[in-house]
């Protein structure tokens, strides 16, 4: 690599480096920067002051596979920094460091046409840290069904769940068709309210052997009633992926890390090795167990901005990204303000008004806008796993973004 491209790569550290000399993250103390940021245990994890590190540690912490990169990587440049921008949230007028000042963000990255506009960490973060992606795993595992249908190896997403994963046959879940799995739209009942003895509890239980353990496909296949027709709702489950990562086990007869691997993360150039979760009975959490640095996951949201391309390449099919990502194809009910306000859901990602979003709890998001070739990264540690003052505070920075981007 020459001079030129390493400064280039490393001029954001730097100018995260002078910031954070001047500038104070909110509740430093309560999240353990006096203990330099403890790293957590299983059981401790999500405790206040182990959050920081735990969130940016979880492959060392619980069982995990790397999904490796390879090959060259794909270059991203230091670009000019954003005009200066204010964003309104309730009513007040704030400026882009006041929002750093007042939610918990431990990384935060814009991409706009391949170049790094804006590159900054908090609580000792760097570019080199793998941020847990929570949530945000699920349209990572999308991209693998899509792909793997693209290869011939699932014939049909209209085939049940269990034509692929016959552990789970007999059970609502393995009765439901792989497209209503994708689009959470199976009808099943499953609760997930994050209260510690909801459905998504007992499958974290069971995959990481923590709160009581318990056997995961169980949770998959224990009798479940239905709440709707299936393809009628949207409903979210995190269980519904988690039974797309048995699909694609049986499919591939390879892990989601390798599929992850050899799929995206070398054709896409990713510059670091990415690290799945890996559950008891040898599966990945598909559900929420990814992790990737901030810098890899905006390389993952250009590559899909431009229409799952990389350069030449067709890395994602482009087809299978129109279904999941574009609002105006997806059924009655999952378009944008139909699935909820402001939003729709296609097939694992969040759709709005001119682009789709990745989402995990405690605050981590890829949002792209693919007519801008912008793409928003954020990593974060939120007091509680869905914060809605912090989720509508970056709605509107994101949205503040945008809009300045557009005018330039």
């Amino acid at each position: 690599m020459g001079l030129t491209s390493t400064c280039m790569r490393i001029a954001p550290v730097v100018l995260w480096l002078a910031t954070s000399l001047v500038q104070a993250a909110p509740d430093e103390a309560a999240l353990g920067r006096d203990a330099g940021y403890p790293r957590g245990t299983p059981q401790t994890m999500f405790d206040e002051r182990h959050k920081v590190d735990s969130f940016s540690s979880r492959s060392e912490i619980l069982p995990s596979r790397p999904s490796v990169r390879g090959g060259p990587v794909w270059e991203l440049t230091t670009g000019k920094p954003l005009p200066v921008l204010q964003y309104t949230y309730r009513g007040d007028t704030y400026a882009l460091n006041d929002y750093f000042e007042r939610r918990r963000v431990t990384s935060f990255v814009v991409l706009h046409r391949g170049q790094i506009r804006l590159e900054r960490y908090q609580y000792g973060r760097t570019a080199e840290h793998r941020f847990a992606s929570f949530s945000m795993a699920k349209s990572v595992t999308a991209l693998l069904v899509g792909i793997a249908h693209h290869q011939g190896l699932i014939r049909s997403l209209d085939e049940k769940a269990e034509v692929y994963a016959p552990e789970l046959a007999g059970s609502a879940y393995g009765g439901t068709t792989i497209s209503h799995l994708l689009q959470m739209a199976s009808g099943v009942r499953w609760t997930e309210d994050y209260g510690g003895r909801d459905d998504v509890a007992d499958l974290w239980a069971a995959l990481f052997r923590v709160h009581g353990g318990g056997n995961p496909t169980q949770v998959l296949t224990r009798r479940r009633p239905m709440d709707a027709e299936p393809g009628t709702r949207f409903k979210y489950a995190t269980g519904e992926t988690q039974v797309l990562c048995h699909v694609l086990k049986g499919a591939t007869r390879r892990t989601a890390a390798d599929l992850t691997s050899e799929w995206l993360w070398r054709p896409l150039g990713a510059e670091s090795d990415a690290a799945w979760l890996v559950g008891w009975q040898d599966i990945e959490y598909c559900g929420g167990g990814f992790s990737a640095t901030a810098r890899d996951y905006a390389r993952l949201g250009r590559m899909l901005a431009l229409g799952g391309r990389r350069d030449d390449a067709q890395i994602v099919p482009a087809a299978f990204l129109k279904r999941a990502t574009e609002s105006s194809e997806q059924p009655p009910g999952f378009r944008v303000n139909e699935a909820g306000p402001r939003f729709g859901y296609g097939y694992q990602f969040w759709l709005f008004e001119g682009g789709y979003m990745m989402l995990g709890v405690y605050g981590q998001a890829v949002a792209v806008f693919p007519a801008l070739d912008l793409v928003l990264v954020q990593t974060g540690v939120w007091s509680r796993s869905s914060d809605p003052d912090s989720r509508a505070e970056r709605d509107a920075l994101l949205r503040a973004i945008a809009t300045a981007v557009a005018k330039e």
